[in-house]
Parts: structure tokens; sequence; C-alpha cells
């Protein structure tokens, strides 16, 4: 195996197809990376395809690069050395070959070698499952994050480290709960045939690395079966193993009866929650009361000679005055997944269930809070 290849192709290919490596593994072949040149002339020479592999055992990345292949094969080299080595390198090209037992890397003067591992032992990369449809590459990546930061961290319930991907005609669906908050975004995508639809939950950490390094552009590929989730775009394909179990439904929880509804603007919203929450020690709470009359909302936090607190314009319906109060990381993580100008707040009061989503009602993009109880500040 030969072939010569930019310093940066390099770097951005073996870098992405790395992201799946184990920490720590005690079968020490899927800390490699499968790198396979494939020439594109007849003649076995010439520019051609560096294909470059990795995986564990619950997910798997591979990435096509251009490159010009003198000699085509294969080689399985330690991933994390290869992409420490990339990073190192001059600029320019790089030229890497096999040679024996050891895989070379050279570019401007510098020159490194990797030792070879077995290609018998490594396993073989799983196929990608069965293509339901296609979602726009943004749209996507903005949706993930937007429910990613309701995700649980408690790997004790699998299930809530999730977020649920649903497919149902024209849309799909994207929620993630920790029990405390869920959050529901949908996205319009283009199903493979019709009435397709699947529900199935996704790790959120996993689907959040792979919607950041899809890209911004062009149609993702998804891919889904019994037992995994695949995503295809531009070059690059991935799967990850799915997790069992489902997420409670979010409709009911959703649907809040005769609530007061509050508007307003999110980068002032946003900017007093941070400002204020300084003096929130202890995860203590975050206390909004909305009086109608002033057409304000009151933000305080703290407690005794230790507090903060700001007041903004806000416009409130269904009640003359309503109090209420959240874990202020948990409000932050919420009013930071909004991106329009203004927010609606349904309200129900202290103690229970509230909603938020963007000033004009869409319900694209929702997002449930538990209220606490307000404490004297």
């Amino acid at each position: 195996m030969e072939f010569r290849i930019e310093r940066s192709a390099l770097t951005e290919a073996v870098s992405w197809a790395a992201r799946v490596l184990p920490v720590r593994s005690p079968v020490p072949v899927l800390g490699g990376l499968l790198l396979d040149a494939e020439a594109g002339s007849g003649d076995g020479t010439g520019t051609g395809r560096l294909r470059i592999s990795g995986l564990d055992y619950e997910a798997s990345a591979r990435i096509d690069a251009e490159a010009e292949v003198l000699r085509p094969g294969k080689v399985l080299v330690m991933g994390r050395r290869l992409l420490d080595i990339c990073k190192v390198l001059p600029e320019g090209p790089v030229e890497c070959a096999v040679e024996g037992s050891r895989f070379t890397v050279a570019g401007d003067g510098a020159r490194f070698g990797l030792s070879v591992l077995p290609l018998d032992d490594y396993p073989a990369l799983p196929p990608l499952p069965q293509v339901r449809g296609a979602v726009d590459a943004e749209l996507f990546a903005a949706a993930v994050a937007d429910v990613a930061v309701a995700a649980g961290r408690d790997d004790t319930l699998p299930a809530l480290t999730g977020i649920r991907l649903g497919l149902d005609g024209d849309t799909m669906t994207l929620a993630a709960t920790d029990r405390y908050r869920f959050a529901v975004r949908t996205v319009p995508w283009k199903a493979a045939a019709p009435g397709e639809s699947a529900d199935v939950i996704v790790s959120a950490r996993r689907l959040t690395e792979i919607a950041r390094s899809l890209g911004r552009s062009g149609p993702v590929s998804v891919a889904l079966d019994a037992g995994s989730a695949g995503f295809e775009h531009a070059g690059m394909r991935t799967t990850v193993r799915l997790l069992e179990g489902r997420l409670p439904r979010h409709e009911k929880l959703f649907a809040l009866e005769d609530p007061a509804v509050a508007v307003v603007d999110r980068a002032p919203l946003t900017e007093a929650v941070r400002r204020v929450s300084v003096v929130a020690d202890g995860g203590s709470p975050l206390q909004m009361t909305f009086s109608r009359a002033d057409a304000s909302v009151t933000l305080r936090a703290g407690y005794e000679d230790d507090v903060a607190s700001q007041r903004l314009p806000a416009a409130l319906e269904g009640a003359e005055e309503l109090t209420v109060a959240f874990n202020p990381a948990y409000l932050a993580d919420a009013l930071a997944s909004f991106e329009e100008p203004s927010l609606r707040l349904l309200l129900l009061g202290a103690g229970q269930r509230a909603l938020i989503t963007d000033g004009a009602g869409t319900g694209a993009h929702r997002h449930l809070l538990m209220s606490v109880r307000p404490q004297l500040v």
C-alpha cells in the first residue's frame, strides 16, 4: 500500500473516524483504524479513494477521501496514535506507505513509523441499515442540539440518556427527558417510501457527535433496523447501536389546561437568568413573578443578604399575577436552545408544569420544565 494525500484532508478524515474509538478496550484491535486505499484507474495507480473506518461495540464510522493511490491495499494501525501524528505533521502533501510490518507517514522532512495491527483479527464493519429517508443536515444538527440538553446523565437508566427519534409521514420528531424536563423538536423530512414510520432511542451523546460531524448542508440519509441507526452524508457513514426501552409519551404532559401565558423577549430573559443565577448557590431556585398590571416579570434569586433581582418587560394573559420558580441551570439550558426573538411561557403555577415555546406558538420546538415551590428572597 502506498498513497499521497494533503495533510489537512488526512487529518480531517482520521479525526472523524477516530471519534468512535474506545478510550480503553480489552480488545486491542478495536483501537485501530482501517485504511483502505483503492486506485481509481485501470492500471492500479493514480488518483483514487482512501477509506478510513473505525468501530467499537456501540458505533462505527467510515469516511472516504480523495488520494493519489500508487499501490492499493489495506492496513490497520492504532487510531489515536495516527491522529496525534496527523496533528503535528507539516502542512502540504503527505506520503504514506506500508513497509514490511510498519506503516510510514512522511511530509516535508518529517517522518513517522507505526506498528501494523493484524488485519485478520479486525471485525467486519456493520452494514448500513435500511435507509428510511433523508433530512436536511443543518436542521437535523440544530434539532439534536435543542433536545439533547434535556437528556439524562444517569447510566443506570439507559433509555433516559437517549434521544427519541420518531418518524411519521413527512415529520421527524426528536425528544429527550431526564424526568425533570422534557424537550421536543419536530423537523420536516423526506421519507423513502409512503407511510414510513419508526420510533427508536439513540444515545444522546452519540447522536450529538454524529449531528455535529456530518456537515451543515445537504441531505443526511437516515437508516434504521431493529438494533441500530445509521447516518450517511457526503462520503461519511456512521452507525450506532439503539438503546432499549422507550421514553414517556409527551403529548399528555404537554397538554396544559387553561394555562396563563407570558410572552417575553428571549435575549434579555436569557441574559437576566444568567445574571441573577450568580447568587443561586447549591441549585437554589430562581423565582419569576409575572404581573399583568405592570406588564413585567421580576427575576429573583438568593437568600438573606446574598440576593439578586432584575425586572423585564413581559406580557401576561390568563392571570393578574403569577409566581413560579425553576432550577436556574435547567431554565438556562432551555432558553439557550431557542433562537426565536420572543418566547411564550405557558404556566400553571408554582410546583406545576411549565411549557416554553417560540413566540409565534408554532409548536415545532417545545421545552417542558417542572416549576418548584418559590422561596422567600
